[in-house]
């Protein structure tokens, strides 16, 4: 299985997220798939401006030329992918919010009834699955993690996907979560 990871910590070096996002890469590697960890902190991203361009002018490409269109690759080439971030202030970080908005850019703009509610119609034939990986901080309380999570639901609504976990990396062993990905 191709497997994703958006590494949206904006700490640089080796933080302890990326530090366990790269032992569970290496464990599911292990395992035969094929991983690959994105360090949003690396890349240059720009914000979605809401210009509409990926939907009319210039349909499925977004109008900043940056490393979001690798990531947008990465992304729809993937059998899973895993959105992973620091939590701060009770939410996921700039950089992972930042791309999640960008993935717009793989929806078509015409609208269909889905679930009994209007959503965006595909792009493409086939959408990953995807699961969501945080890090607590010390404030970090059920309501933070509710709203989290109700966000990237309402996002796999969207995006014609499933999120299929959503675990708080700190208090998981990296074996048990490649466990849970290996089997999806």
């Amino acid at each position: 299985m191709r497997i994703t990871i958006l590494n949206g910590d904006p700490q640089t070096g080796l933080s302890p997220l990326t530090t366990k996002l790269t032992l569970l890469a290496e464990t599911l590697s292990t395992s035969g798939h094929q991983v690959e960890i994105i360090q949003l902190n690396s890349l240059k991203l720009h914000y979605c401006i809401g210009c509409w361009t990926c939907w009319w002018k210039t349909p499925g490409r977004c109008v900043h030329h940056d490393d979001g269109e690798m990531v947008f690759r990465a992304v729809i080439l993937s059998d899973f992918f895993i959105f992973a971030s620091p939590l701060i202030a009770g939410f996921t970080s700039a950089l992972l919010k930042t791309i999640t908005d960008r993935l717009i850019v793989l929806l078509h703009p015409y609208i269909i009834i889905r679930e009994g509610e209007l959503h965006h119609r595909k792009r493409y034939d086939r959408y990953p699955d995807f699961g969501l990986l945080l890090a607590k901080e010390a404030e970090t309380d059920d309501d933070d993690l509710r709203i989290v999570y109700e966000m990237y639901k309402r996002f796999a609504l969207n995006f014609h996907a499933n999120i299929r976990f959503m675990k708080l990396i700190d208090e998981e062993k990296t074996e048990d979560l490649a466990h849970v990905i290996h089997h999806l």
